[in-house]
């Protein structure tokens, strides 16, 4: 199915998406629209022909655990309330922790990068399976920016997706501000990516602004689009003709003018590098289909990824298991979530451990696991700390109304070995609770307001004595 040019629909932007010319789709971010109450702009949209695709953040489909049955009908129930084409999610993991570590569940709140092993290919390969068995339509996966590596990978990216597709019949989501991302804070060559990856493959495309700062590229879909990134599209479509491409803008939203010359730029991009957009032929109805080419890539024997360590207080590296018959599946309780494994798979454990503590390292300030750059963990942390209070800022805005500047400082402080572990909403009633127990309020008239905003959405009056030392000493078990 050809999509032809599209943007990201954003309740800040509604007005201005219906108004731009030329536009034949859009995407939403799924977990953000209800199917029974879709908003009026998206209704007038798709009475006007334009298509919309729920586009997921939350499934965390590279992660250890199997993803949740929950997560997934909540998918498939946007996907046909919106008459969707396609479903898309992220080659990434979110949340780590839980049962198959022992450990505390952690939640990320960011897109976090799978480590390119055969290990996690298997496991990333089963997750998808389990997803697209549970979807409407196809599902199509992106490709994700990022500030770390993990040591001891064994693929390239285009590698690593080109055995995804070949093992799954999935089809691409191609990010190329990920790809220029990548190549200024990894030193992958988004070239060598494109030659590697299959990209008949390529549902459609996505292309995003971001900024360069002291020698890192933040992704932030805040900026205009740059020319390195349209160079990468240009690359792009030199190799294939994508169905659709996609401007993405989360945040610091332009006039509409500016909107438009952007959309215009891409158009212009995909014309001088070969033609328009669509491409000919291509259909959602079934698998991705790849001709047949000689493949150079070659498993080891013996994957030797480096030592990891537990996020857990566990006594040197962690080794992979020996490898054992298939997993049992039993299902958990009826919280929603995936299965738990009773006999997991060695290529689930050793990620389960490898990620949890990676995400400890990033979220509860415990120490780097050997291989990884410690200065780039220290950046990626401050950065999720960051979008970390700028959401909770957007979930509960009254709270930098009352705290003022005291705010954004605040929060930090609170996160710093706090890590998120039900969500946005939940982090937001905790950082008040946090502040109301430790009493550090000079201003009465603060403490009041806060006090009162606290009890409209928690409970009859703050916690007692007893229990806020009981959630402090969980807060240091966690953080140790």
């Amino acid at each position: 199915m050809e999509l032809g040019i599209g943007i990201g629909w954003r309740p800040q932007i509604a007005d201005t998406v219906e108004r731009l010319p030329g536009l034949d789709w859009v995407e939403v971010v799924a977990e953000n629209v209800c199917p029974g109450h879709l908003p009026p702009s998206l209704l007038r949209l798709r009475s006007r022909g334009v298509r919309v695709v729920p586009h997921g953040v939350s499934l965390g489909l590279g992660g250890a655990d199997r993803p949740s049955k929950q997560r997934l009908a909540d998918l498939a129930e946007r996907a046909e309330a919106l008459d969707a084409p396609l479903v898309t999610e992220h080659i990434a993991f979110v949340r780590a922790g839980g049962a198959l570590t022992a450990s505390p569940a952690l939640e990320a709140g960011h897109l976090l990068p799978v480590p390119r092993t055969w290990d996690a290919l298997e496991v990333l390969c089963e997750n998808v399976r389990i997803a697209q068995d549970s979807l409407p339509v196809p599902l199509a996966l992106e490709n994700i920016a990022a500030l770390i590596s993990w040591p001891g990978e064994e693929l390239t990216e285009g590698q690593f997706l080109a055995e995804l597709v070949e093992r799954t019949g999935v089809r691409l989501l191609i990010d190329v501000a990920n790809l220029h991302t990548n190549h200024v804070n990894r030193g992958e060559d988004p070239s060598a990516a494109l030659d590697e990856l299959p990209v008949e493959a390529i549902a459609y495309v996505h292309v995003a602004g971001g900024i360069e700062r002291d020698g890192v590229w933040h992704d932030t879909h805040a900026h205009p689009v740059t020319q390195p990134v349209l160079d990468v599209l240009s690359a792009l479509r030199a190799r294939v003709r994508p169905p659709g491409v996609l401007l993405e803008r989360d945040d610091d939203f332009p006039a509409g003018a500016e909107l438009e010359g952007e959309l215009a730029a891409i158009r212009t991009t995909l014309a001088a590098a070969g033609g328009d957009v669509c491409a000919a032929g291509g259909d959602f109805h079934g698998p991705a289909q790849r001709p047949q080419r000689h493949r150079h890539v070659v498993r080891a024997a013996t994957p030797t990824p480096g030592p990891v360590r537990a996020a857990t207080p566990t006594p040197g590296p962690v080794r992979a298991a020996t490898r054992t018959p298939g997993p049992v599946l039993v299902e958990t309780a009826a919280s929603g979530e995936g299965n738990t494994l009773a006999d997991p798979a060695p290529s689930r454990q050793h990620l389960a451990l490898a990620q949890a503590a990676l995400l400890s390292a990033l979220v509860a300030g415990t120490p780097a696991p050997e291989g990884f750059d410690a200065r780039r963990l220290r950046v990626q942390s401050r950065a999720l700390a960051a979008k970390r209070a700028d959401v909770v800022a957007k979930v509960a805005p009254e709270l930098p109304h009352i705290l003022g500047t005291d705010y954004r400082p605040s929060f930090l402080a609170y996160a710093r070995n706090r890590p998120m572990h039900a969500g946005y909403r939940r982090d937001a009633l905790e950082f008040a609770e946090h502040l109301l127990a430790t009493g550090r309020f000079e201003d009465g008239d603060v403490r009041r307001r806060l006090t009162l905003w606290w009890q409209e959405r928690a409970a009859a009056r703050p916690p007692r004595r007893a229990t806020r030392l009981v959630r402090a000493a969980r807060s240091a078990l966690v953080g140790r």
